[in-house]
């Protein structure tokens, strides 16, 4: 019933946690919706936004406006009648898809290759998050606070960096990844970058040379779900700072930079690419 209600495009603005229009932002998840939308062709703009104002407290988030009677229990209402403000990537899509504002990437996929979709993604946000979050508040913890708390002014920065800091500290070790030494962490994360290599070789083997179009983890003709996952997380990886280690590990690797290099190029050629 909320498909057929809600009008199928709206104005939608992406909350991204930082100003840099045109240009990624360090989130996987913010470049994962993203990467979403552009796949459809939806329009969208992008805002800084802020944590206070998210639903669920997460970036990214994004606000829906020209929807009309929404009645789904996804929804967070703003302004009924007018606005709608939509949180959590996975959240995002599902009910944009509800909504027959996006198409259902996977759709055509049989038992097996929603299984492989599904492990694929968990696979990345379930572990090489939590692997890459810790290289970036813990070995680098004064790149990522000034990063990430770049909205507020520096005397209270420190303050509400170490309170941050502490937080993830516990978190890492309630997780599991901060009981790791370093040299472990960093293994496991390799292990992973090899995995998804060895992956998008074997999809890519029948492309030519001369061929510059996108091709996919699963190897079909089409994206799914797990391509907006993983494309958001190799360029946050190239482009975060406070993560050197895993820059210099996907770069390292010539079938990750061809794959998100193909993405870029064909759905974000008005976005500043990673350098070489």
């Amino acid at each position: 019933m909320a498909a057929q209600n809600a009008c199928k495009q709206p104005s939608i603005t992406v909350f991204r946690g930082w100003k840099d229009a045109g240009k990624y932002v360090w989130s996987p998840y913010v470049t994962k919706l993203e990467t979403r939308l552009r796949f459809a062709g939806v329009k969208y703009t992008t805002e800084a936004g802020s944590l206070s104002v998210a639903p669920k407290g997460k970036i990214p988030y994004i606000e829906c406006r020209g929807v009309s009677s929404i009645s789904t229990p996804i929804v967070h209402e703003e302004s009924p009648e007018s606005k709608v403000l939509l949180s959590d990537s996975t959240l995002i899509a599902k009910t944009l898809v509800g909504w027959k504002i996006l198409p259902d990437l996977n759709s055509a996929l049989d038992p097996l290759e929603r299984s492989l979709d599904m492990g694929l993604i968990a696979l990345l946000e379930n572990k090489l998050y939590f692997l890459q979050g810790w290289e970036r508040w813990i070995q680098n913890y004064y790149t990522m606070r000034d990063h990430v708390l770049w909205s507020i002014p520096y005397p209270i920065r420190v303050l509400v960096g170490l309170i941050v800091y502490r937080k993830n500290v516990a978190m890492f070790h309630s997780q599991g990844t901060g009981r790791f030494t370093a040299e472990e962490i960093s293994e496991s994360r390799r292990e992973i970058w090899e995995g998804l290599s060895a992956l998008l070789a074997s999809r890519s083997s029948d492309k030519s040379s001369d061929n510059d179009k996108p091709f996919w983890v699963l190897g079909g003709e089409h994206p799914t779900e797990a391509d907006t996952c993983l494309f958001g997380f190799i360029v946050s990886a190239l482009i975060c700072t406070a993560g050197p280690i895993s820059q210099s590990e996907v770069r390292s690797f010539p079938i990750l930079l061809d794959y998100a290099g193909r993405i870029h190029d064909h759905y974000f050629p008005d976005y500043e690419k990673w350098a070489v």
